[in-house]
């Protein structure tokens, strides 16, 4: 497992939370209100130094370092690292299209991913997760849904666990999505020519199998991704 060092000055905090809403920001977006420039411009350079922000073409953008801290932030804890538990929603309309949705907060920002979320503490089943998302992010109340299997996906950096997820799968039909400016419905065979989040197109054609129950493992290495 990758260890991180905390990261613990308020300006640095603030550079990267505008960073875990974005795929890139210009310094300008990135500098804290009230504060100097030059002393925004030592700590984005410690930042990047330190592997958790790196300078691009189109702005800066979490660097390897800065996507795991993101992950973990995630799970309230930059130090201790467990799988996130979460519910991923293979869904069709009856064209047979594929609903994706792009993801807006790091890590894998503008990547598209299957719809899904974190299942809470307070859920009292994982079919009930799977519908509370369904609810929240598509307006599907108390949909039938059928739990196709589970997944780990591990997400690699230099062979080491740097992101890890358990991943309860749902499929269900439904035409009654209305789509917007993060919603897509796609054809499965066009699912390669996307930036796809990790293990999205393994998920999606071990589904499509349509075996009563399955359980998988997948591994990417975290630069194959950007």
């Amino acid at each position: 497992m990758i260890i991180l060092s905390e990261i613990e000055h308020p300006i640095q905090k603030s550079i990267l939370d505008t960073l875990l809403h974005t795929k890139y920001a210009r310094f300008s977006q990135m500098k804290p209100s009230g504060v100097e420039t030059n002393l925004c411009t030592y700590h984005l350079k410690l930042l990047q130094k330190r592997g958790f922000v790196a300078k691009t073409n189109q702005g800066y953008t979490l660097d390897k370092n800065g996507l795991i801290y993101a992950d973990r932030l995630a799970l309230g804890s930059q130090k201790s690292h467990q799988p996130r538990v979460v519910t991923m929603h293979v869904v069709q309309n009856s064209d047979g299209d594929l609903l994706l949705y792009r993801r807006s907060r790091q890590p894998f920002a503008e990547q598209m991913a299957l719809v899904g979320g974190t299942v809470h503490l307070e859920d009292q089943s994982i079919l009930r997760a799977a519908k509370r998302e369904a609810d929240e992010k598509l307006g599907l109340k108390n949909h039938e849904m059928v739990h196709a299997g589970d997944c780990y996906v591990r997400t690699l950096d230099g062979g080491e666990v740097a992101m890890s997820v358990l991943a309860h799968v749902f499929y269900y039909t439904t035409d009654d999505v209305c789509v917007d400016d993060r919603l897509e419905w796609v054809r499965p065979h066009k699912l390669a020519s996307y930036n796809l989040a990790p293990a999205v197109e393994q998920i999606v054609a071990r589904t499509f199998f349509r075996d009563p129950y399955f359980f998988e493992e997948y591994s990417v290495e975290l630069g194959e991704l950007y």
